[in-house]
């Protein structure tokens, strides 16, 4: 039920989110054209993860995704919660992340030393949450990875 809730006020919030909030301009790429990308690049792993989940770009949230990939995180509430943590510690700050931290934080009290996890994987990562990652989209998944000491 707490799943089912939360996942409601995503979806009742994102559309304003993306309106409101978001200032930069969505991409012009699709799920499809990113798995023609090379194997190894970040490009086509944005592609199979948008495959896999049956996803659609989301304008102006493509970052999101992005860090989905990188951090090798699922797309369970609770890994949603984990990597807004990651983020945190990665230095990142938005209000609608600090509403998902401290919303998911009561929700799941008992994924607090999980979130934790998250945190100080975060911290351990040299910044990148504010990367130009559209114009990273050829560079090698691996390479970004280990560049930036995302574990």
């Amino acid at each position: 039920m707490r799943d089912l809730i939360i996942e409601k006020m995503y979806e009742w919030s994102k559309k304003p989110y993306q309106k409101f909030f978001k200032k930069n301009e969505p991409w012009p790429i699709t799920s499809k054209e990113l798995i023609r990308y090379p194997p190894e690049s970040l490009g086509f792993h944005m592609g199979c993860f948008l495959l896999k989940y049956n996803f659609e770009i989301q304008p102006k949230l493509e970052d999101h995704d992005v860090f989905h990939v990188l951090t090798n995180t699922g797309v369970s509430v609770t890994e949603e919660i984990g990597m807004q943590y990651f983020l945190l510690g990665n230095g990142k700050r938005s209000p609608y992340q600090f509403a998902v931290i401290v919303i998911g934080t009561l929700f799941y009290p008992m994924q607090w030393k999980r979130f934790h996890t998250f945190y100080r994987r975060g911290k351990s990562a040299h910044q990148f949450y504010d990367l130009p990652f559209e114009k990273m989209l050829l560079l090698p998944l691996k390479n970004i990875q280990n560049t930036f000491n995302i574990k």
